[in-house]
C-alpha cells in the first residue's frame, strides 16, 4: 500500500510560503550538514580583503536564495511525483549551503544582499515556467544552472586569500555538491540545453553578481 501524501494545492502554496520565508528571513534555514569552516582556523584579513570575501560569499548566499526559489517553483509545476520529490530534496540540500554562506558573511562583519527578495521572486517563476513546459527541460535547466554555479564558485576560489581557509572550505563543498546536482538532473532525464541558451543564462547571471556584491 502505498504511503506517499497528497497535498492540495492550498497545501502546496501554504509550503511554498513556508519554504519563501525560510529562505529570505536571517538564520530561518537549518543546514543538516555542520559548515565546513568549523573546523578551519581563523586568518588575518585585511579591511580590503574582509570587504572582498564578504562580497563573494554575499554573491553566493543570493546564487543559493535563487536556486531554492528555482526548485521550489519547479517543483510547484512539475507534473512527475518523481521529479517533484528530486526537486523537494535539492532543494533541502541547498539549505546547507544557504546557512554556510549567511554564517560565513556574519562572522565577516557584512550582510546578506536586500535585494535578495526581488531574485527569489524572478527565479521561482523562471523555475515554476519551466516546470509548466516540461519535466524534461526542467530537469535541463536545473542543470544547466548547477554548471554556471560551478563556474562562479571556481572564479570565487581563485579570488580568495590564500590564507582564508574557512570561506575556501564552504566554497569547495558547496562545489562538490553543486556538480552533484547537475549529473543527478541530466542523468534523471533533463535535457542538456545548447550553448546560446547558457549564454543567456550567464548574462542574467552577470547582473545578478554585479548588483549584489555590494548591496
Amino acid at each position: 500500500m502505498s504511503t506517499q501524501r497528497h497535498y492540495s494545492p492550498a497545501d502546496r502554496l501554504l509550503m511554498q510560503a513556508d519554504a519563501a520565508l525560510r529562505t529570505l528571513l536571517p538564520f530561518s534555514g537549518q543546514p543538516g550538514r555542520p559548515s565546513p569552516a568549523v573546523v578551519k582556523q581563523d586568518a588575518e584579513l585585511s579591511d580590503s580583503e574582509t570587504r572582498h570575501v564578504a562580497g563573494l560569499m554575499r554573491i553566493n548566499h543570493t546564487g543559493e536564495v535563487c536556486a531554492q526559489a528555482l526548485y521550489q517553483g519547479q517543483a510547484l509545476t512539475a507534473r512527475l511525483p518523481q521529479v517533484r520529490a528530486a526537486m523537494e530534496r535539492a532543494a533541502d540540500e541547498e539549505i546547507d549551503h544557504l546557512a554556510w554562506c549567511e554564517q560565513r558573511i556574519r562572522q565577516l562583519g557584512s550582510h546578506t544582499s536586500v535585494l535578495n527578495p526581488l531574485f527569489y521572486g524572478l527565479s521561482f517563476g523562471i523555475g515554476a515556467s519551466a516546470g509548466l513546459i516540461s519535466d524534461r527541460i526542467s530537469l535541463g535547466f536545473v542543470a544547466a544552472t548547477e554548471d554556471q554555479v560551478c563556474k562562479h564558485l571556481d572564479e570565487h576560489l581563485a579570488q580568495l586569500p590564500a590564507e582564508d581557509e574557512k570561506s575556501r572550505a564552504i566554497l569547495e563543498q558547496m562545489r562538490v555538491d553543486e556538480a552533484q546536482h547537475s549529473t543527478a538532473a541530466i542523468d534523471a532525464g533533463g535535457l542538456r540545453f545548447p550553448a546560446p541558451v547558457k549564454f543567456g543564462m550567464s548574462l542574467m547571471a552577470k547582473v545578478m553578481t554585479k548588483t549584489t556584491y555590494r548591496v
